[in-house]
């Protein structure tokens, strides 16, 4: 039996409702996000999209990620609804204390910056580096060039290759266009949108991950970034060839 909007208002302020948790992993798509929660909740699937695309914003960005307990008997309109209206509360709280007012439109592009730095950040403390690239990268008028942006939607666990690269023509690709997408890539939590708001004041233009560790190696100039490119791909041959010998022992 669906709840009334009503019911469901009550049950989410009351502390004796059954609850169910979801999570929204922080770097994770809508696409994902929807999928997962139709099978946990024993929902539809179909009618979740329909009520997504139906009241998004964005076509990402519009939840924020965190873990929300809700009550067991919601129908997906309202699932939906709550989400988005939680998520809007807490972004125009956010954006209220930091500027002083709540423009939605001029919010969603730190949003898509935020998904961004999300989705490139091996780290926390990565985060501000790679908004600083972004920041520096738009004002010199350069392409972003970033595979994150790729991993939108159902691509959000997808290899990203030249060849994929070399044939979406979609706004998401940062190496065809400039400046930063229509829409975030996926969902944010509240440290990436800090960096996006606040980068780190630097010089550097490029990054790449490291061989030995999950961080990324940030430049200042192209020729430094080869450099650390050319040191990069000499360990992670150093490392096979090490890794080749063992087998034939």
């Amino acid at each position: 039996m669906t709840m009334t909007k009503g019911d469901f208002l009550y049950k989410l302020t009351t502390s004796k409702a059954p609850l169910k948790s979801v999570t929204l992993i922080p770097g994770e798509t809508y696409y994902f996000f929807l999928n997962n929660v139709a099978q946990k909740l024993k929902i539809s699937k179909t009618k979740l999209f329909y009520f997504y695309e139906k009241y998004a914003f964005k076509k990402d960005g519009n939840i924020l990620a965190q873990t929300y307990s809700l009550p067991i008997g919601m129908d997906e309109e309202e699932f939906i609804i709550y989400l988005f209206n939680y998520t809007n509360t807490q972004y125009k709280k956010y954006s209220n204390k930091i500027f002083g007012l709540y423009n939605r439109q001029n919010w969603f592009k730190y949003i898509t910056i935020a998904s961004i730095i999300q989705k490139e950040s091996a780290s926390k403390d990565e985060m501000k580096f790679i908004s600083s690239v972004i920041h520096n990268r738009i004002k010199k008028n350069m392409k972003l060039q970033m595979d994150g942006t790729l991993n939108y939607g159902q691509f959000s666990h997808t290899k990203i290759t030249p060849q994929m690269i070399r044939e979406d023509n979609s706004n998401y690709n940062t190496y065809k266009i400039r400046n930063i997408p229509n829409h975030p890539i996926c969902a944010v939590e509240i440290n990436s949108i800090k960096a996006a708001i606040f980068p780190k004041q630097t010089k550097y233009l490029y990054f790449m991950k490291s061989s030995n560790s999950n961080k990324h190696i940030f430049s200042k100039t192209y020729n430094k970034h080869k450099k650390a490119i050319t040191k990069v791909m000499k360990q992670k041959r150093k490392k096979r060839d090490i890794k080749n010998l063992w087998k034939f022992k």
